[in-house]
């Protein structure tokens, strides 16, 4: 097993069972998939809705506060109204981008929503409200992380290239900086989401010319700048005189979407109990394998609706990582089942609160900072069998 804390909480398959295991999972998938129609639209079309709204709403109290900050010059006794105004304008416009960033863009660039037609809803073509393309998400989550998740040396999502979150990560002086580094991270989170493709240790280290690295980072740069002209430009320059309020607004509502991504995505990894795995456990992987790595590499949040809608329904990141292109507001119903089948094979589903799965991760973030030996134990096989 992949850590000394799961090692004993999972049963070892034999080959047969772990076909068994991954017949059911796939049994699964194909019901749901067979009985998604009008209420899955509706859902869907209505985040569009709550992510329109909240962003209209937000920006509108952001454009009055700042109306209220020029009273405000003129009478001092409106200064609460400007705060409250302000506030309010932020968290609603962060609501928004929340929203629109793990119900609604992550999902859809997933092709859970392919089968409607709709061309504003299309996996292949949708574009979200962050500064790192769409294209190169497709390819370092949807098919990188997705693919290999939890395998060092495959998935560039574990740490980030910035954070040793592992022992079996090697440790060097650099990582005794993490805590802080992990701290700018979760505020800086979609910067390092538009530039995890670009390779810049590679370029750094002399391995990809600066030619390349400008071809290749151009679609980046261009979406960078539609962004920061949009949120600290364009809207900002509307409101004339009292531009500051709204550009402090869209600033603030960019960090709490940022941490909020953070937090979530880390806990659906990072947790005490998730594993990681080395390169050779997928050689000649079997259906049954896959399923097994990526519920010993997944952590799910306990919570209800509004927990589930605000992480995207990363809450349930097992079934996520079970069945990425189901609608994903389908996996509170499919986790009854996939908990079930969990413990008919004997295998844990690791699941818990938001403060206790970020705590865990915390954890971990500060203990490998420095230096630690990997675990003495024998890593996830191919097939995992007993006999």
């Amino acid at each position: 097993m992949a850590t000394p804390a799961t090692s004993s909480r999972n049963r070892a398959l034999s080959a047969e069972e772990l076909d068994r295991f991954g017949a059911e999972l796939d049994a699964l998938r194909a019901r749901t998939l067979a009985t998604l129609g009008a209420r899955d639209a509706r859902y869907i079309r209505n985040v569009v809705k709550a992510v329109r709204y909240s962003n209209l709403i937000g920006r509108a109290l952001l454009f009055a506060a700042a109306i209220a900050g020029g009273l405000w010059l003129a009478d001092s006794a409106v200064g609460w109204l400007f705060w409250v105004l302000w506030a309010l304008g932020a968290l609603s416009l962060g609501l928004g981008k929340i929203l629109e960033n793990m119900e609604l863009g992550h999902n859809v660039i997933h092709g859970q929503y392919d089968w409607l037609g709709d061309p504003q809803l299309n996996g292949k073509s949708y574009d979200w409200d962050i500064v790192g393309t769409a294209d190169n998400w497709r390819y370092t989550h949807n098919f990188r992380h997705h693919t290999y998740t939890n395998v060092r040396g495959l998935d560039d999502d574990i740490g980030y290239g910035l954070l040793r979150i592992f022992p079996e990560q090697k440790w060097k002086p650099f990582y005794l900086a993490q805590p802080v580094i992990a701290v700018v991270f979760a505020l800086l989170f979609q910067w390092g989401i538009a530039i995890q493709n670009l390779k810049l240790g590679r370029w750094w280290h002399g391995k990809m010319s600066s030619r390349q690295l400008r071809v290749t980072s151009a679609p980046v740069v261009r979406k960078m700048g539609r962004q920061l002209a949009k949120d600290y430009v364009i809207y900002p320059a509307l409101a004339g005189p009292f531009f500051l309020p709204v550009l402090l607004g869209n600033l603030v509502a960019n960090g709490l979407r940022n941490v909020w991504t953070y937090v979530i995505i880390f806990c659906g990894h990072f947790t005490a109990n998730a594993e990681t795995f080395p390169k050779e456990c997928v050689k000649n992987e079997s259906r049954g394998h896959w399923y097994l790595r990526q519920l010993r590499g997944s952590s799910n949040l306990r919570g209800g609706f509004l927990m589930n809608v605000m992480s995207g329904n990363l809450s349930h990141q097992i079934e996520h990582h079970f069945f990425p292109d189901v609608p994903a507001n389908r996996y509170a119903e499919m986790a009854k089942e996939v908990r079930a089948i969990c413990a008919r094979y004997g295998q844990h589903y690791n699941t818990g609160t938001l403060l206790t799965q970020f705590g865990q991760v915390c954890w971990r973030i500060v203990r490998h900072a420095f230096p630690s030996r990997p675990p003495k134990f024998a890593p996830l096989r191919h097939a995992d069998a007993t006999a």
